[in-house]
């Protein structure tokens, strides 16, 4: 029986040629070529008057909805609402039907990372006064602001290549910082207008970014994902993987760390060296990741520029040893840190369950069955980690003392990105959603 990547590149062929055959002459003449500049920003409110509190609450990219659900960010963490992110669906197909390149990536996007799927929202943030969201949509490659009253977009900026990716807000959530992971370029854009203020360029299919409070700003590229070049061996084959640190303010290279020597030198070559989501202790010298096909973590010193331990993770005996069959390489795909930096947060992504760590001993708690949790974060009161279950579209919460569930909330189709935000404390769902 061929693996789901070669069924999916089969499939993918014919829909590329089932649906060039629909194109126009006329439309031949719009090939891709450099990215087109940011649309003209518009006001990021509709013009009424916002209420003077802010409501916390935590936004949920239901990614193959094309919705962000909207939780409470603690208790129940019960449903508040909904939004619409693809408001413009209609629009933006039309011209991806209208351009063959632009539609052989959507085609490709569809087949590969988004598993048969269309990938509507990776990421989102909530601008710092609470009017808008700020949302990146991998298969319309681009980031948009919308209006949280409304549901209608303030700013669109289409990101260079085809595919928009991770999302960071700045610690003074003026500024958002967006992978285009075809491109292997960080764009990083006003909050407020959309207007690029820099770029710069990264390894092989940037990722993962994070701002750090020393005025940095670190993006992980992971290399190629959708090939079923997946043993060992063939680690080579993936790409141009590494750590990106810019300054923040001048996109200027600060450094460059290369994880494929760090881990030859802890002993671990067998390892791949893409780094998924990682997490920084509070004072910011620790870094905790997670790399593809590993069952685990690693701990990596920033002063001294070395890998200090490795944590494997218990393997479900159910999950399959086929590595191909594994979700863009994510054997683990979700880490998070408690605010005391005591507790880690792990989703064993394709092992089915999550786990409390504790950081000093690397001893895990609990082993909480999930089905295919997918991010980790925190609550808005800090006493526990938020998980994504995209195979089962709910969120759940663990209690970070305890290492059980304590809460668990139905969402929209395969939610992924789970992230802290401030809505006005009256906000109902738009009408536009």
């Amino acid at each position: 029986m061929p693996s789901p990547r070669t069924s999916g590149t089969r499939r993918l062929l014919g829909a590329v040629a089932a649906s060039l055959a629909l194109v126009t002459a006329s439309a031949g003449a719009g090939s891709a070529s450099a990215p087109e500049a940011a649309a003209a920003p518009g006001a990021t409110t509709s013009g009424a008057t916002a209420p003077a509190g802010l409501r916390e609450v935590m936004f949920v990219g239901n990614n193959w909805d094309g919705t962000a659900d909207v939780i409470a960010s603690r208790g129940d963490f019960q449903r508040v609402g909904r939004v619409n992110v693809i408001p413009d669906k209609e629009q933006r197909l039309r011209e991806i039907y209208l351009n063959p390149v632009r539609l052989a990536y959507f085609l490709g996007v569809r087949s590969g990372p988004g598993e048969g799927h269309d990938q509507f929202v990776d990421d989102m943030y909530a601008t710092p006064d609470g009017s808008a969201m700020v949302v990146s949509r991998p298969s319309f490659a681009d980031v948009v602001s919308l209006d949280l009253r409304t549901g209608t977009i303030n700013w669109r900026f289409p990101v260079a290549g085809y595919r928009a990716d991770h999302m960071a807000v700045s610690p003074d959530g003026s500024r958002v910082a967006v992978s285009a992971s075809t491109a292997n370029t960080v764009h990083v854009l006003d909050i407020a207008t959309g207007r690029q203020l820099g770029s710069f360029k990264t390894g092989d299919k940037p990722h993962e970014n994070v701002f750090t409070s020393d005025g940095l700003l670190w993006n992980m590229s992971i290399g190629e994902v959708t090939t079923a070049l997946d043993a060992p061996w063939l680690d080579w084959s993936k790409g141009d993987r590494k750590i990106t640190v810019v300054d923040a303010r001048t996109f200027e290279t600060v450094r460059v760390i290369d994880m494929r020597t760090r881990l030859d030198a802890f002993g671990r070559g067998d390892l791949s060296d893409a780094v998924r989501p990682l997490v920084f202790t509070p004072d910011e010298k620790k870094v905790y990741f997670q790399v593809s096909f590993l069952n685990g973590l690693l701990e990596y010193d920033v002063d001294s520029d070395r890998i200090t331990r490795l944590k494997n993770l218990p393997a479900n005996p159910a999950t399959d040893p086929d590595r191909t069959t594994w979700v863009n390489d994510s054997r683990h795909h979700g880490l998070s840190i408690s605010p005391d930096g005591a507790k880690l947060c792990v989703a064993g992504t394709m092992d089915d369950y999550v786990t409390v760590v504790d950081r000093e001993t690397l001893t895990e708690g609990p082993l909480v069955q999930a089905s295919k949790p997918y991010w980790a974060t925190v609550s808005g009161d800090g006493r526990s980690c938020v998980i994504s279950e995209s195979g089962a579209d709910r969120v759940t919460a663990i209690d970070f003392a305890t290492g059980q569930r304590v809460a668990s909330v139905a969402v929209g189709d395969h939610p992924q990105r789970v992230r802290l935000a401030r809505v006005p404390a009256d906000w109902t769902s738009p009408t536009a959603g």
